[in-house]
Formats: C-alpha cells, structure tokens, sequence
C-alpha cells in the first residue's frame, strides 16, 4: 500500500472540473490501456497526435492545472538519484523548468510535434516519440516524470535505472481524465514497487521507487 503523507498544499476555489462524461472515457481508456483490455497502436497514437497537434497553439491559455502537485512532490517525495529525468508527456514544457530545479537534465518527450514546437525556450532537450518505444537505451535515466500522462509500465520501467523514480502527477488528482491511483500504478509496474503519495493543491502526486 502506498504511504500517505499530509496535505500541506490547500486546495483553492475553482477547481476547473473537465465533463464528467469525456473524463470518464477517458478514465475508462487509461485503466483499460494498462490492465491490456486496449491496445495502443499506430492508428491511436497519430489519432492523439493529430488531436494534440491541433490543440498546441492555445494550450497555455486553457490549461487548468496548477504546479502544487509537482513542487510537492519534488520537496516531499525525494531524495532523487542524481542523473537525468525523462519528462512523458510533456506538452508545451509547463513544468520542465521546475524539474529542471531539481534534475541536472530534462529530456522533454511528447508524441505531438506542435506542442515540441511550442516548448521551445521551456523545454532544452525535446523529442518526439510515442512513449511505448522511447528512443533511449535501458537504465537510461535517473528519473520519470508523467504529468497527467496514460501509464505504460514496461516502456517506463525499462529505461528508469535500478534506482530510478517514477513521478505520478495529476493535476486535477481523481477528477483528471487521465487520473490512476498510485497503488494502480504500483501494481502494473513489472517488480516490486512502493509509492509515496499526497494530495496537493486541486491535485495529487505519488512517487514510487523499486523495492529490494
């Protein structure tokens, strides 16, 4: 079972819930993906780029969630093994800088190349890739960062060092479209896992590392 810790980030007023209907789908689709009740193929994966794609240039202005989760999670979640930290998902780069504070390296990795595009000056190190056949080889890097991301274990486990952490963010925490439990995350990763967890601003964050 995860290790809970305290809530010591508030949660402010207007929380910006998506509809319940689509975040459900989505939800469905998430946890279908990694107990492989759906499968992930080239067809979903440049329907998702498409989307993302065309959604690139206005994203920093709609996007709903806020960095509590993450600066908690990096002052609350460590130590971190020093090396490089592989950012999934990363978007635009909203976040890479705050890892940045705390990763000597950030390789950002999106599937969308707008929002690659769109990361530039936030984001030093961008590549596009799907992230169930990362570019990298194993044991690669120190740490793994999905913020509001879809879960795929064995890709995230194989290029994450003996050491390595795995960064579970949700920025909406249970009401994001995207969100699992860390004790789901836990489960589906290959090995032995242990999660610390919390709750923070409008979201939460788990951080789980292999155990011996």
């Amino acid at each position: 079972m995860p290790v809970s810790l305290p809530r010591i980030w508030p949660s402010a007023d207007g929380k910006p819930l998506p509809p319940a209907g689509t975040a459900d789908v989505f939800r469905t689709f998430a946890r279908d993906l990694v107990a492989g009740h759906r499968s992930w193929d080239g067809e979903t994966a440049r329907f998702i780029a498409a989307q993302f794609d065309q959604l690139a240039a206005e994203w920093d202005a709609h996007a709903t969630g806020r960095d509590e989760p993450l600066h908690d999670a990096l002052d609350r979640g460590g130590p971190f093994p020093h090396g490089a930290c592989l950012e999934l998902g990363s978007g635009t780069g909203l976040f890479t800088q705050l890892l940045l504070s705390v990763f000597p390296r950030v390789i950002s990795v999106d599937l969308s190349e707008q929002m690659l595009h769109e990361a530039v000056g936030r984001s030093p190190a961008r590549v596009r890739a799907d992230a169930t056949a990362l570019p990298l080889a194993d044991a690669q890097v120190s740490a793994v960062a999905a913020i509001d991301m879809l879960l795929f274990p064995a890709e995230t486990v194989r290029v994450l060092a003996p050491d390595g952490v795995l960064l579970w963010i949700n920025q909406l925490g249970e009401d994001g479209p995207l969100h699992l439990p860390a004790a789901d995350v836990a489960a589906a990763l290959p090995g032995n896992w242990q999660a610390v967890e919390a709750d923070a601003g409008w979201g939460s964050w788990a951080v789980l590392r292999r155990t011996r």
